[in-house]
């Protein structure tokens, strides 16, 4: 072939008509459906997060004065406790001094019966 019955080849009009029908206007439908169900299950996901947050924040709370409760208790327990171990430690001594005061006086007793 020549230069000037290549260019006459690679020039001329197909013979063939092939009929093209574009699919990307489905395509986009598509993705925009898609789009929209992202978008609406992102909203929902990020108003359940919030909520959860919410309710965390309100348990957190709810915990937190327990536990203070808690401790303000441990601390009234303690102080309790010593003031009972402190009164128990005065009753012994109570206890020993009216005893030896019992032991004399029942001296002086048998002694005055003689």
């Amino acid at each position: 072939l020549t230069r000037s019955e290549r260019k006459a080849y690679f020039d001329a009009a197909p013979t063939f008509k092939q009929s093209y029908a574009p699919q990307s206007g489905e395509i986009f439908g598509i993705l925009r459906q898609m789009k929209e169900t992202f978008e609406s299950n992102l909203s929902a996901s990020q108003k359940e997060e919030m909520a959860n947050e919410k309710a965390y924040e309100d348990l957190k709370a709810a915990k937190e004065d327990e536990i203070a409760a808690g401790q303000a208790q441990i601390e009234a327990k303690t102080s309790e406790l010593a003031d009972t171990d402190e009164k128990n430690a005065q009753s012994k001594v109570d206890v020993e001094d009216t005893k030896a005061s019992l032991s004399a006086d029942e001296q002086f007793l048998m002694m005055l019966k003689e």
